[in-house]
This record gives C-alpha cells, structure tokens and sequence, in this order.
C-alpha cells in the first residue's frame, strides 16, 4: 500500500529497483551516503587486486623461475584481461543483471582464484625448485604441468572476479546520484574524484604494508590478506543495500548496436525507392540528440522526443527506414542515436590505450630496475613493488585539493558547471605520460652509467644509487593516471546512454587492458626487429636487466605517445557534449 502511494506521489526513481526489487524511493535510495559504500569498498577491493598485481612480477621471477621479460609479458597479461573482463561485467550488468548483484558474483569469483593462489604459495610441493640465476650447478627451470595450472587457474579466476568488480562498482556509485539537478551532478563529479582517491587509500596500504610481508613474511601471507579483504568487502557492500538504488537492466546494448549498423548496411544496399523514408517516430519517445547542443534531460524513456534523426554520422541514418530490407532489422530513432553516441566517444578511447601502455611500465620494468638498486632506507630495505607509494601518495593529496579547490576556481573563471572539461583532464593526462616516459629513459641512462662505472655491469648485486630516482617516473604517471582515469570514467559514464552506461564505464578499464596488451606486443615487437637488425642481442632479453636497452625503449615509448597525444587533440577538439552539465564543447 506504501509503495502504490509513493508511486501515485511520483515519489519514485523511474527506472530504479531497490535490493529487493521493489521500486526506488526518492527519499529513501541513491545519495551520497549510498554512494559512499561504494568508495568504502573500493579501498579493500583495490586493496586486495593491487597487494598481488604490483608485485607479481618479483613473485613469477623468484619462485616461479621466470625470466624478467617472460614475467613482465605474463604480467601484463594477467592485468590485462583483468581489465578487459570489465566489458563483460558492464555488458552483464546493463543487460541481464543489477550491478549490484554483478558485484557480489564478482567478488566470490575473486576470493576462489585468491584461495588457490595461497595454497600454492604456501606449499612449496606446489612451486618449483629454488635455483640460482645464471647457475650451471642449479639451474633454473620456469614452473609448468600441474604447478603452472594452478598458477593460471588461481591468477585468472582472480582476474575474472576483477573484471566484474570493475565493471559493475563505479556505475554502481555513479547511479546513485541524481543527474537531473546542477547539485546531483556535482556530487557525481566528486564520487569519480574520490573514487580514484578510495582506489588510491587501498593501493597505499596494499604497496606499503602488504608489500613488505610479502618480501618478508612470505607470499601466502600476502595472497591469505588480500583472500580475507575481498571477503571483508562483501559485508561492508550488503550494509549499503537499504541505501542502493540499483538500475533496472535493459537488455542487451550489444544487440541493438549490431542491429543498427546491419540495418544500415542492408537498407543502403536496397533500391532507393523502397528506403526513402525516415521512420516518424520511435515506439519508446528518446532523447533529442544534437550534435551542437547540451541535451538538457537524460535518455531514460519517457522524458523527450525525437522527429528525426540527428545530422551526425549520416550513414547511419538508413538504419531507420519504413520498409527495412528485414523486419527483425526495424530500429528506432533512439536505438539509431544511442548507438551514434557510443560510436563518437570510441576515438576518445582509443587515444587512451597509448597512455595505458605506459602505464604498464609502473608494474614490470620499472619494478625490475628498482631491484637492481639500493633500496635501503636507513636501516629499513623498502621492497621495490613499495615504489608506486610516491604516485599514490601524491594522488591522495591531489585529489581532494583538485575537488575542493581546482574545480570551484575553475568554475569561477570559465563559467562553466564543469570547470575543467573532461576532455581536458584526459589531455593532460596524456601529456604527463609523454613527460614521463623521457624522465624514465633518463634516469635508466643513469643507472646504466652507474653499473658501468662501478664494474656491475654483469652483476645481479644491487647498484651503488639509491632507489628514489625511479620515484620521478611514478610520479608523473601517477599524475597522469589521476587525471585520466577520473576524466575517463566520469566522460564515458556521463556521455553513454541510459542502458549502456555501465558497459560504456568499462571502457575505462578496456582502455587499461589494451594498453597492458599493447604492452607485450611492443616488447615483442622490439625484441624481434632487434634481434635482426642489433649488433647486440635483442634489447629486452636475457636474465640480467643491466644487459637490456631499456633507455631506448622508453625513448620509443615517449616518441609513441607524443604521436598519440596529437591523435587525441584531432579528436577531442572535434568532439560535441551531448550530456547535462558538459561543456558545449572541448578546449
């Protein structure tokens, strides 16, 4: 009886469903204390990914016998699919489930692949035999048979239940917050700010503390801590639910976007006469979509109407016609604009996977070198996968001071509600990743001196220089991951339609896997054409990294994304907002 009230009140979330799915109260579900389960979770779930993921590639090379390149490239691949997977938690989360519910499946996934990967670090019958690199008398031998399908089984059930908390857990947050008030959408603006920072919170921890047991406790100490975390998120998730206004799914976005470029494909195959006009009117009233305009509402049905299809992207437009050339194939106009929105921000995405890419470095090579110097703090000996804390920190201070005190002064001076533009935030991003990538090859210059000057060169000792200059290179990227990933997430969030919005979000972390992907392949690339065309051997080869070419390889790597950047600005200054409280256009 309450509810039928509520709903004769219209005192109702169109479109929202509580835990029960009953629906959402306006006075009941979404706000910022909703939301900030979610940012509370997001410490423990990174927490529990970020303990094993930055420091996995040490794991893979001094228990599990891998090369340094081999377990680079392994790495890289494990947090790539990872993040890849997050199109499948977004796609499940738009189109057959509540995020909500994706979140929970996700996050027991996680905790099995945590539990094999524990049991195996604990059980030295379950690892291969300790060696010593460069030993003819113990030599060593990289794990396989029954051992390595533990290995991969563990790592890649833990990166499934990544994927689907990562898919599911920031437009979970994002949809609590109302989107149709100027406050609501500042509110929104901050969960993304905050949550970069609540990811951050739990990397410090996981790059400080769990680091250092695992270098010196033992890894199943920190496989057994990251386990406990993510089972200790899943409580803290359900005390929010009474709070949760979770998003009714819609169906599938793959379908409809498939459905929109075959018919369009088709219909412009068919004699002109029999596809001449434009279908009149959707069955479900969509928003108006223009190319130059800020569309003042969102997409949810029922809110406004569409006459005809926008000018933008018009091969699309004989997507919609009376007589299509299959009836199956009949699409409305708002079915045709939701899929021209997500074909406009995929070049956004793309100029993104570059900046990913060197992002990758932070976990692999840049680990590597730090092992290979001095990583004694007085008398205390910070384990190497401990570097990322200077981003980290530096990400933790930022983002509050970008929230409270960059916004509101950009705000004031551009007039804008946005202040500084999405657009913008990702630029910038892509800019400190070229910076970055030059500061990586000077200081890998440095290191090689060293090694030369001292007579290491063909030594597994730790240099005579001190760890810190590695520090430079993590905290420009860090920067650039603030800047980009906050940007990313809340650009494709906002800019998505209704009903893809959580597969749209995902496209965020697509980006990040890409780039891990990109990642392997450069090296690979490298190392074949090298080993042709190098009076030496390949320059990313070999068990002892003072022998690799790193130096150049990063050169190329900064030479890559000063081409991508320019790619990205021929994009971004062509791009038109379409969502509420976007800048009519990038700057």
């Amino acid at each position: 009886m309450e509810v039928e009230n509520q709903l004769k009140s219209g005192n109702t979330w169109e479109g929202y469903v509580d835990w029960r799915g009953k629906p959402a109260l306006r006075d009941r579900h979404g706000g910022m204390l909703a939301a900030s389960f979610v940012l509370v979770v997001e410490v423990l779930e990174n927490l529990a990914y970020l303990a094993n993921a930055s420091n996995l590639v040490m794991y893979l090379t001094d228990y599990m016998n891998f090369s340094p390149s081999g377990a680079a490239n392994s790495v890289t691949n494990f947090m790539g699919t990872a993040f890849l997977l997050a199109l499948l938690g977004g796609f499940l989360s738009d189109a057959f489930f509540t995020t909500y519910l994706i979140y929970l499946i996700s996050a027991l996934i996680e905790f099995l692949g945590l539990v094999l990967l524990t049991v195996q670090a604990h059980s030295s019958s379950l690892k291969p035999a300790k060696c010593i690199p460069g030993s003819p008398e113990v030599p060593c031998h990289q794990v396989d048979g029954g051992k390595a399908a533990m290995l991969f089984l563990g790592l890649y059930l833990t990166a499934l239940g990544v994927g689907g908390i990562k898919g599911s857990l920031p437009p979970h947050g994002a949809e609590q917050l109302d989107e149709d008030t100027p406050r609501g959408r500042k509110q929104r603006s901050t969960f993304f700010n905050y949550f970069v920072f609540s990811l951050s919170c739990g990397a410090l921890i996981a790059v400080t503390l769990v680091v250092w047991i695992e270098d010196n406790k033992g890894w199943q100490w920190g496989f057994g801590i990251s386990m406990l975390t993510i089972l200790l998120s899943i409580p803290v998730f359900l005390a929010g639910s009474k709070f949760y206004r979770n998003k009714i799914p819609l169906g599938s976005p793959l379908t409809t976007i498939c459905k929109v470029l075959v018919a369009a494909i088709l219909n412009t195959c068919m004699p002109r006469s029999s596809s001449n006009a434009i279908a009149s009117m959707a069955t479900s009233p969509p928003t108006p979509f223009d190319d130059g305009e800020i569309v003042q509402g969102n997409d949810q049905a029922g809110k406004s109407s569409v006459g005809s299809p926008s000018e933008s992207l018009k091969f699309l437009n004989r997507a919609v016609v009376n007589k299509p050339a299959l009836d199956m194939l009949k699409c409305s106009v708002q079915q045709l604009e939701e899929v021209k929105i997500v074909l406009k921000i995929l070049p956004i995405f793309a100029c993104t996977i570059m900046l990913n890419c060197c992002l990758a470095q932070l976990s692999t090579f840049s680990v590597q070198q730090a092992a290979t110097m001095n990583t004694k703090l007085g008398s205390l000996k910070v384990p190497p996968a401990s570097l990322p804390v200077f981003p980290v920190v530096f990400i933790i201070v930022l983002a509050p001071l970008y929230d409270h005190v960059i916004i509101p002064f950009a705000r004031r001076v551009t007039k804008s509600e946005m202040g500084i533009s999405h657009l913008q935030r990702i630029g910038i991003g892509l800019v400190l990743s070229i910076v970055a990538m030059a500061v990586a090859a000077l200081v890998e210059i440095k290191r090689k001196r060293v090694a030369t000057e001292s007579g290491m060169l063909d030594s597994h000792k730790p240099l005579p220089i001190t760890f810190f200059w590695i520090a430079f290179q993590y905290l420009f990227l860090g920067s650039a991951d603030l800047f980009t990933l906050a940007g990313l997430l809340e650009f494709f969030f906002t800019e998505a339609p209704f009903s893809m919005r959580s597969l749209a979000t995902s496209l965020s972390w697509a980006s990040l896997a890409l780039g891990y992907y990109l990642s392997t392949i450069i090296v690979s690339i490298v190392n074949g054409v090298t080993r042709h065309y190098s009076t030496h051997k390949p320059w990313l080869s070999g068990s002892n990294l003072n022998h690799y070419h790193l130096e150049r390889y990063y050169w190329l790597m900064c030479v890559l994304s000063g081409l991508n950047f320019l790619h990205y600005l021929f994009w971004a200054t062509r791009y038109k907002y379409r969502s509420t409280g976007s800048n009519s256009s990038s700057k």
